[in-house]
Order: C-alpha cells, then sequence, then structure tokens
C-alpha cells in the first residue's frame, strides 16, 4: 500500500488502530520501567555502596536522595516543556542524559561521583512519567485513562523487581559496577525500540485545531498559575506522595537491610520479599485502576486503600512474621497502595488539556520529594540512637533503630487518608 493510499478500514487495520495506542504508550513506559532499575538498585547493593564508598545510614541515604532532588528540580520545567515541545524528543533527550549517568555511576571513585551520576539518572526520570501521562492522555479517552496509566506503572514496577533479587545474582557473579555497565547497555536497547515506535498523537488527529486551542489558552493564561490554583493537584499529588512511601523506603533502599537485620532473613529472602511490593503494585495498578474506571469513581478506593494500608503496616512492624508471611504481606502492601495510580487520571480530569504536563508535573514534584526528603530522614532515624557497632564495614541496627524509622509509614499512610477526605470527585469525567 503506498503512501497516497489511505488503509481502509479492513480488519487489519481496525485490529492496529485498537492495538496501536497501547504499543506506543507501553514503549513509552519502558523509559519509565529502566529508571525504575535506577530508583531500585541502591537496595540490592546497599551494602556494597557502604563498603566501597566507607558510608553510614545517613550517607547511604543522602546518595539515593540525590536521585529525588534532580527530580525535584526537574520536574515542574518538565511539564510546562512537555506542553511546548514534541514527546518523542524530550523522552530520547532525557533518556540519553539517564543512560550516561548510568554509565559513569559504574566507574566512579567516590561517594560525592557517584552522587552527581545518580543525580543525572534522577533528570531523565523527571521527564519519563510526565511523558507516558501525556501520552495516555491524547492516545486514550478518558474513561480508559486509569487502566491505561495502571498498566503503563506496571512495566515500570518491573523495573523494581529486575533491580532486586536478578540484580543481586547478577551483582554475585560479576561485581555491581559491572552490573551497573550492563544495565546502561539495556538503556540503549530501549533508547533504539522508542526512537523506532512512539508517536506523538494518534492518527488523523488535527493538529492545526489543537495548536489554535493551545495558542488560544497559552496567552489566556498561564498554565503555571492555573496548575497552582487548582487544589486537586496538591492533594492528589501529596496523597501519592505518601501511599508510594512502600516503594521510596523497603523497595528502593532500606528493605533488605530491614528483613536482614530485623527478621533475619538471608539476604537473597530478603529480596524475594522486597521484591512483592514491587509485584503487589503490578498486579494493583491496573486492578485498582480498573475498578475506579468499573465504579466511575476516583476517590472512594483511594479512602478504603489508605485505611487498609495503615491496617497492614501495623501488623507488619509490630508482630515477628515468618519468611512466608511477609512474602505475601508485601505483596499484599504493594496492592493496596497502588491505589496511588488512582492520581494521576483524577489531576487529567481536573485540568484543562492545554495544562496537563504543567499540573502532573506540580503534581510529581510533591511524590518525587517524598524519597528526596524521606529516604535521608528515615537513615537519620536509624542513626540517631544507633550504637556505632560495625561488622566487615557494614553498620549492625537494632530492632528499635528499625522501629524509629519505620513509624514514617503509618503516619504517612494516616495523612493519605485525611488527604482523600478534601479531594472532589471526578466521576471519571473532564470538570
Amino acid at each position: 500500500m503506498s503512501a497516497e493510499q489511505p488503509c481502509r478500514p479492513s480488519s487489519s487495520c481496525l485490529t492496529f488502530s485498537k492495538i496501536q495506542p497501547w504499543l506506543v504508550c507501553l514503549s513509552a513506559a519502558l523509559f519509565f520501567f529502566y529508571e525504575f532499575i535506577q530508583m531500585s538498585l541502591f537496595n540490592s547493593i546497599s551494602n556494597e555502596l557502604m563498603q566501597d564508598f566507607h558510608i553510614n545510614a545517613t550517607q547511604l541515604g543522602n546518595l539515593s536522595a540525590t536521585y529525588f532532588y534532580a527530580d525535584v528540580l526537574f520536574l515542574l520545567p518538565a511539564g510546562i516543556i512537555l506542553d511546548r515541545l514534541r514527546v518523542k524528543t524530550v523522552i530520547l533527550i532525557s533518556m540519553l542524559v539517564c543512560i550516561a549517568g548510568t554509565l559513569l555511576f559504574a566507574i566512579s571513585n567516590s561517594a560525592l561521583i557517584a552522587g552527581i551520576c545518580h543525580f543525572m539518572t534522577g533528570i531523565g526520570n523527571a521527564f519519563c512519567f510526565l511523558s507516558c501521562i501525556m501520552l495516555a492522555s491524547r492516545w486514550f479517552p478518558p474513561q480508559r485513562m486509569a487502566i491505561a496509566i495502571g498498566s503503563m506503572i506496571t512495566l515500570g514496577m518491573l523495573g523494581g523487581v529486575v533491580a532486586q533479587t536478578p540484580f543481586i545474582h547478577l551483582v554475585a557473579l560479576i561485581g555491581w559496577r559491572h552490573a551497573v555497565m550492563i544495565n546502561a547497555g539495556m538503556g540503549m536497547a530501549i533508547f533504539i525500540l522508542i526512537l523506532c515506535v512512539v508517536k506523538d498523537f494518534p492518527p488523523h488527529h488535527d493538529h492545526a485545531a489543537a495548536k489554535k486551542k493551545k495558542l488560544h489558552h497559552d496567552t489566556a493564561s498561564s498554565p503555571f498559575l492555573l496548575a497552582t490554583r487548582n487544589p486537586q493537584n496538591w492533594l492528589a499529588g501529596l496523597y501519592t506522595c505518601l501511599l508510594n512511601l512502600p516503594i521510596f523506603l523497603l523497595g528502593q533502599l532500606w528493605g533488605n537491610m530491614y528483613l536482614t537485620q530485623v527478621h533475619h532473613l538471608t539476604h537473597t529472602q530478603a529480596a524475594s520479599v522486597a521484591m512483592m511490593i514491587f509485584f503487589g503494585t503490578m498486579i494493583g495498578s491496573p486492578l485498582i485502576g480498573w475498578i475506579s474506571d468499573a465504579l466511575q469513581r476516583r476517590r472512594l478506593p483511594m479512602l478504603v486503600c489508605a485505611i487498609l494500608s495503615l491496617g497492614l503496616i501495623l501488623l507488619i512492624m509490630f508482630t515477628q512474621p515468618g519468611f512466608i508471611a511477609l512474602f505475601f504481606l508485601f505483596l499484599l502492601l504493594g496492592i493496596l497502595t497502588s491505589a496511588q495510580v488512582i492520581s494521576y487520571p483524577l489531576i487529567t480530569e481536573s485540568n484543562p488539556p492545554h495544562i496537563t504536563g504543567t499540573a502532573t508535573g506540580l503534581a510529581s514534584v510533591l511524590i518525587m520529594g517524598g524519597g528526596a526528603v524521606f529516604q535521608p530522614l528515615f537513615g537519620w532515624f536509624m542513626d540517631l540512637h544507633w550504637n556505632h557497632t560495625v561488622i566487615q564495614d557494614i553498620p549492625m541496627y537494632t530492632p528499635s533503630n528499625y522501629l524509629l524509622a519505620m513509624s514514617i509509614l503509618p503516619v504517612a499512610f494516616l495523612l493519605g487518608l485525611i488527604t482523600t477526605l478534601f479531594l472532589k470527585e471526578t466521576h471519571c469525567r473532564s470538570v
């Protein structure tokens, strides 16, 4: 079929038109998948980093948080940029920055240099998920946004799974530096796939009308002011930040140390349990997104899941479950806290289409700010009453040290519950 002859509505064309939105958005979500590996790999190499760079828990938390510092600095500009430039171009440039940071991190010889390189990977992360939200808002109708975004988050969480037990085995085989280099090579393969597959708009999109409408909005009011004046963006961003803390704290940094030093699991068992948070989020994101779409409710599932998450984290903290029980408790924790996914369609439904990137960027500053604040805070709480016991260059902490640090989570879930009481229901419609 030539370029001049449009595709007739045959069965093959209709089938492709149905799968193309998924193909485009899930290909873009591979960038999110790759970034989640960078965000989560510290949980698998925390001991190696503390040994190589001679750092304690507070310093490790600060090193990990450089990723989130970059996010907080670049997320709002990222949203504004995505509202003005081609999404595909932004994805490709930011992914190159991330791959370069990953490669340089593998050869860094000090905590300072490693922090700068980890900061570079965080810059890429500022753009990846916002890009996914932008593409989903263009390729899917509002009634399917929650399931679409949930599926993209599921693919991203798979990166967290890869960064746990599989990465630990790779590190044991070839060392953490060579493992991170292989990770950079994976990023280049994803870069090539995105270059070939991702498109900014669906076929037959009326670019002229969209440009005229966008120009009218840009001259009428500031997208940034519109986004900041909408309390839905602040509340939804805060809710997602608070419900996302198990991933930031247990899945990405402190989970392995907590499980080995408090629950006395082996390193491999601890990685398998921590990995369940990501598996749970992979299951829960599309599931709870589908439930929200089916009920035509955003607020109710967010409220219920915050209550259940609060009860579950108290059970984990104040009992002594064994390996199998922890395995399923962490899986359930990932499923329940994945209610955070509903915040993203709620934000798109609560704002004009021409400020989707800016509004999501504003909320994401709060979301990723949770990692920047609470990862170092967790480490600071652990060091607060630490007796300075060190075995083989690895700091050893007591259950009471971890209990103080873990208290962040029930407080966060309680605040998340309160936040839902002030959200306005959109009923899955643009309001």
